[in-house]
């Protein structure tokens, strides 16, 4: 087996006296090792980010488009490796991790294009006889260094989405990413650090939650990018002091198919977004409500279409439910399952459980308050059920703790504007699933999904502060 892969602090690659194995979750082989980061060692990476943020603030847009367009061009160069690597340490269907590698290269080159479109505004303040003859220009200016934490399930692509902003923006970084998906995070700053992005703008340290604590409580952190669990999420929020916060934080996800929606297009649609990659989607469809006038066929086509959803080896070109992350995560749905069973919902498709591959499972009957339903299952597990009046659906949809993102398959204007006037998450998505993400879309979500928007140039305003300057020409 290849040496440890080693962390990056101020362009330097590094070693430490403790290493963590990365495990394949679908052959249970170890796909690689990592150094682990010391408390001295994120002391360093926050110093460095710091030092290097006084050369990363003065770089012209040029530059920082340049470098971007230099990162997107370098995963573009591999994407073969990059589609492999995602694959071996997190289980995820290749054909999916190819997808994930395409979005990234555009998250960068997005980037790349918002580094120039950074600007500001005339304000007029001659609006009383004591403020006549000043204006004032409005500008944004980088913030400083920024941590980002990020998770497992999109191990390029959300990681591209704090790294790319921050240097659109002219901040620095320090990333720590999913202990359970390191290398994928690694191999990208091989390209950051081959780019020309000046020393110390960038770093990555690999270390236990515990260890990460120093970037939520440093006072030179000047932001915390978290995408994860509700649970860690509003921890560090707490924790986190006077520094900003931006929070993704998953859901529960519901998608409504009216009536009127195109049904052979909405069922295609449904299957593939709620169980590819295993569900392991913060915005995977949990909860399904059909209109009760084609819910009977709705039910019987989804069941038998879910039958036919390849499962199993993730290296299979045709697989779109490869393994958990762990066969521990994949037990506890599994218990969920059971639980609801026992508790009155019915089994229509599923339940089986192989190791860590938990077979496309459809439930009826489950009432909002089973675990299934009213938590993130983050499993390829779905609940079914019918609806009268749209509005009622709406009302369905809102009965939750998260907000995120919701579908609307419908070709009622009034009913799609009633949605987004009504639905209390951050995105509707018409006629597709609440799992559809475009990179330069703002994406969050309200209540326990968190706050704050990522979405490159909505990531970059997160990223830096107004500051205006007012003129006086009397």
């Amino acid at each position: 087996m290849a040496e440890p892969s080693k962390f990056l602090i101020n362009g330097e690659w590094l070693s430490s006296g403790e290493t963590k194995s990365v495990v394949n979750p679908f052959t249970r082989e170890t796909t690689g090792k990592v150094f682990q980061a010391s408390s001295e060692d994120i002391s360093r990476a926050i110093k460095a980010a710091v030092g290097a943020f006084e050369v990363a603030r003065h770089l012209a847009a040029y530059e920082r488009s340049e470098v971007l367009s230099y990162i997107a061009h370098g995963i573009s160069e591999r994407k073969g490796e990059f589609a492999r690597l995602i694959t071996a340490e997190t289980g995820k269907p290749i054909s999916f991790s190819r997808a994930e590698v395409e979005r990234s290269i555009l998250t960068f080159t997005i980037a790349s294009e918002e580094t120039k479109r950074i600007t500001g505004s005339v304000l007029p303040l001659d609006l009383a006889e004591h403020s006549r003859d000043r204006f004032a220009l409005v500008r944004r200016f980088p913030i400083g260094p920024i941590a980002a934490i990020t998770p497992f399930n999109f191990p390029l692509n959300l990681v591209a989405h704090k790294v790319a902003p921050t240097i659109a923006a002219g901040n620095t970084i320090v990333l720590k990413p999913s202990s359970s998906a390191p290398l994928t995070a690694l191999l990208l700053s091989e390209v950051i650090n081959s780019s020309p992005l000046p020393k110390g703008v960038y770093n990555i340290v690999c270390c236990s939650a515990s260890e990460a604590d120093q970037l939520i409580v440093s006072q030179q952190i000047k932001l915390v990018s978290f995408t994860g669990s509700p649970e860690v999420g509003w921890d560090i929020k707490k924790r986190a002091g006077k520094k900003k916060v931006v929070l993704e934080l998953g859901g529960n996800a519901g998608v409504i198919v009216d009536h009127d929606a195109n049904l052979d297009y909405a069922l295609k649609k449904i299957v593939q977004a709620s169980f590819g990659n295993a569900g392991q989607s913060c915005i995977a469809v949990q909860r399904i409500l059909v209109n009760e006038r084609i819910y009977e066929t709705f039910k019987n086509r989804f069941v038998e279409l879910s039958r036919s959803v390849r499962c199993g080896d993730p290296y299979d070109e045709t697989t779109v439910v490869g393994p958990m992350i762990t066969e521990g995560a994949a037990r506890k749905v599994e218990t969920w399952i059971s639980d609801a069973v026992a508790a009155g919902a019915r089994l229509l498709l599923g339940g089986k459980r192989t190791d860590a591959v938990l077979e496309p499972t459809i439930l009826v009957n489950v009432q909002p308050e089973m675990e299934v339903s009213c938590k993130e299952v983050f499993a390829p597990v779905v609940t079914l059920q019918s609806f009268g009046s749209f509005k009622e659906a709406v009302a369905m949809i809102n009965d939750s703790v998260y907000g995120l993102q919701a579908g609307v398959f419908t070709n009622d204007v009034n009913n799609i504007f009633y949605a987004y006037q009504e639905l209390e998450v951050g995105g509707v998505i018409v006629n597709d699933c609440p799992t559809y993400r475009m990179d330069n879309m703002p994406y969050g979500g309200v209540k326990d999904s968190g706050f704050g928007r990522e979405g490159v140039q909505y990531a970059i305003e997160e990223m830096t502060e107004m500051k205006l300057l007012a003129f006086n020409f009397p």
